[in-house]
């Protein structure tokens, strides 16, 4: 208990609670003794205490330093790999620049609504993700272990990505990179090139071999990859350091690792634009195709992407901003963050289709030497005829525009025999239009391109340092989903919850650092989160704007902000985002049954992906992913309806939920409870003479905001004591 105690509370039976500050207020003027005790009371309006939300007796939460630390924090969170390696992916897929418009229009209908309704009940309430959902409706309190266990497979998987690239990070400090070239295998008798790496490309070698040691299955294990184990120790070793002491340690981290992305984006994006053919891939890029924007498909992608890039769901937006003062305006930090992750989004994408874009300039560039050298082979022996070569044609230094006029005339005239030529159109488009994302993206086809950079080794540095600066931004938050809800909940030590946490999840984590690890992150990403979080953000909004009640959560807003937010919000969050989330949660299904539950597997032998199909146990997998992580939500449901467990009997009976109300009841405290007063011991406290009326919380009635007292009423009600004797009073 507290020492520097701003409220008393004092239990004198059953369910009495009282406010130290109304009983002063409301004392027979006779009651001199209690008016001399020694109390300690400061005004409720100067001081942020927290009495309704149930802290001991003053609330010691911490605090972020300053509002660009939070935001830092939120922007690190939500900014992750998937701007750097989905979007561009997505937006090249789905119309280029005309994809910008269902992704922009869908921000605004369920991107930053629900996002401000996360932060808000997060500050509103001021706990993790499971003391919100407690608060707001008992019967819910699943949602936030539900949350919470999302976010703990989400970490195993998403923590290996980091391994992965602090792997490639130590790979680049040398020159030429480990990847450039095929390795030569040398035998008795001669040197030939790696017949893996020659079907394929070096790159892609380096990822699958050298990186990876792929196996051919899921089925077939290979054991530890001992590489990437130890990456995937010095990640989790990075993440428990930086999240011991919670924000007070993770938070002087995000100064680095929330701003050092973008620092390397606007680096690639200059160096990107002065290399030939970037404009290429950024023409290419934003062409907008708009044709393609009425596909169904197209909307559902960007739904999903909107939704997964500001971390909707996952505890870490409510965790955050439970760590900020009450009147902090969290519609600015909502709107603010949403546009930041949309514009890196942006900015990645003109990054990757820049470097892309000269990629695809060098291998056209091959394209054109290789073909141009065929062409003078025909005319060599006589298949083609030098009449049809324009005359102006130099094939020493021929230029893709010429190529494509020879290419053209030679298929118009040689029409019925020009496949037999094995000529090919060397279009930089075609190269472009070959989607990547992913892996595939960041340690194939980009490292590829950084290959010929000059001082490749540096921007290969670079690099990957950014990928691991944003995965442990996001990890920052993902655990904060997972440590700070549980640590409000159970009042554990957070030090060693988060060491626990970490130590766990790396042992559980050695699948996928196996042989065949590749394909359970694979199955991890495509099933534990997507129905899950989809689930959980639709009873989110079911809670506050069904159950809490959406007139009380605005006035409740209007109380924090000090203005009412746009009624804007009041009808997306009662009517729309709820229908567009079935309607993404209905199409997400049946996405799902559609597709075929597999993944590609890499195949030694012939250097290609293969698709396979998981193997029975491996569907069992699948679906225990997802019902594991929506479960809690119906065992909180049936427990705290059937009223299973008695909340008042032990451990978890410290903070009871009632109706939006957080009651604190001190468990086991016997004595006099006047010890509560300056902490001290029963017996250096004198005993103070009572009033004949208390505050006495009503036995059998609904908790109403009737007492005036502080900012936010706890709502007692007066009861008088006719069982006391008078001598005692």
């Amino acid at each position: 208990m507290p020492k520097n105690s701003k409220v008393v509370k004092r239990e004198l039976d059953d369910e009495v609670i009282e406010s130290v500050k109304d009983l002063l207020s409301n004392e027979d003027s006779s009651d001199d003794a209690f008016k001399k005790s020694e109390l300690m009371v400061d005004d409720q309006e100067e001081k942020d205490v927290d009495v309704e939300e149930g802290s001991d007796v003053e609330d010691e939460r911490p605090a972020w330093n300053s509002k660009l630390q939070y935001i830092l924090a939120q922007v690190g969170f939500s900014v992750g790999l998937g701007n750097v390696w989905r979007f561009p992916y997505l937006c090249q897929k789905n119309g280029g620049g005309a994809y910008l418009v269902p992704y922009l229009i869908l921000l605004l209908v369920i991107g930053i609504p629900l996002f401000f309704l996360e932060l808000a009940v997060g500050q509103r309430i001021r706990r993790g993700s499971i003391g919100v959902w407690n608060y707001i409706s008992p019967k819910l309190g699943g949602i936030g272990f539900a949350s919470c266990v999302v976010c703990f497979f989400v970490a195993l998987y998403y923590n290996v990505i980091i391994g992965w690239s602090l792997f490639y990070f130590s790979q680049s400090f040398q020159h030429p990179l480990p990847w450039d070239q095929c390795p030569l295998v040398k035998n008795t008798s001669h040197t030939f090139v790696e017949p893996e790496c020659e079907k394929s490309s070096a790159t892609t070698y380096y990822w699958y071999r050298e990186a990876l040691n792929i196996s051919s299955s899921l089925s077939e294990s290979g054991g530890l990859n001992w590489k990437m184990t130890i990456c995937l120790l010095a990640a989790w070793v990075m993440v428990c350091l930086a999240m011991i002491k919670g924000i007070q340690s993770s938070g002087k981290i995000m100064y680095f690792s929330s701003l050092f992305p973008y620092v390397v984006l606007l680096c690639f994006l200059i160096r990107g634009l002065l290399l030939n053919g970037s404009v290429d891939g950024i023409r290419h890029m934003f062409t907008p195709k708009l044709e393609i924007m009425l596909e169904p498909k197209v909307w559902r992608e960007a739904a999903t992407q909107v939704f997964f890039a500001l971390g909707l769901g996952f505890g870490g937006v409510i965790a955050f901003s439970s760590y900020n003062k009450r009147d902090n305006n969290c519609h600015f930090d909502a709107v603010l963050v949403s546009f930041i992750n949309f514009f890196t989004s942006v900015l990645a994408t003109l990054v990757v289709f820049a470097v892309l874009g000269f990629k695809a300039n060098i291998i056209n560039e091959k394209c054109v030497i290789q073909n141009s050298e065929k062409i003078l082979k025909l005319l060599k022996v006589g298949n083609l005829s030098q009449d049809m070569i324009p005359h102006h044609i130099n094939f020493s230094s021929i230029t893709a525009e010429d190529y494509n006029l020879v290419y053209d005339i030679i298929q118009k005239v040689k029409e019925e025999e020009f496949d037999s030529l094995g000529l090919k159109s060397c279009q930089i488009e075609d190269e472009l239009n070959k989607a990547v994302q992913g892996t595939g993206l960041a340690f194939i086809a980009f490292t590829e391109a950084m290959t010929h950079f000059p001082a490749s080794p540096f921007w290969s540095v670079m690099f990957f340092l950014m990928l691991v600066n944003l995965g442990l931004g996001s990890m920052f938050g993902t655990i904060e989903g997972i440590i700070t809800p549980i640590v409000d909940t159970f009042k554990v030590r957070k030090e060693i919850l988060t060491v626990i946490c970490c130590l766990v999840a790396f042992f559980i984590g050695l699948i996928f650092v196996q042989r065949s690890g590749n394909y359970f992150v694979t199955m991890f990403d495509d099933y534990s989160a997507t129905l899950p979080l989809l689930i959980v953000v639709i009873l989110e909004n079911i809670a506050v704007t069904r159950i809490y009640g959406i007139e009380k959560f605005m006035e409740d807003l209007k109380d924090m902000l000090g203005f009412s937010p746009s009624p804007y919000y009041y009808y997306m969050w009662k009517y729309v985002s709820p229908l567009v989330l079935l309607c993404l949660l209905v199409a997400s299904i049946v996405q799902m049954g559609l597709s075929p539950p597999g993944y590609n597997a890499w195949i030694e032998d012939t250097a290609t992906e293969e698709f396979h199909s998981y193997p029975t146990w491996g569907m069992i997998v699948c679906i225990s992913l997802m019902v594991l992580a929506i479960l809690p939500v119906p065992i909180v449901f049936v427990v705290r309806h059937c009223n299973l467990i008695d909340d008042s009997s032990g451990s978890l009976a410290s903070v009871s939920y009632k109706r939006g109300r957080i009651i604190k009841e001190p468990v086991n405290l016997e004595g006099d409870n006047t010890s509560l007063i300056h902490g001290k011991s029963p017996s250096e406290v004198p005993s103070p003479n009572f009033g004949k009326n208390i505050y006495r919380k009503q036995t059998g009635s609904p908790t109403l905001d009737t007492a005036p007292n502080g900012r936010y009423g706890i709502g007692y009600l007066m009861a008088d004591m006719p069982d006391m004797p008078e001598s005692d009073l």
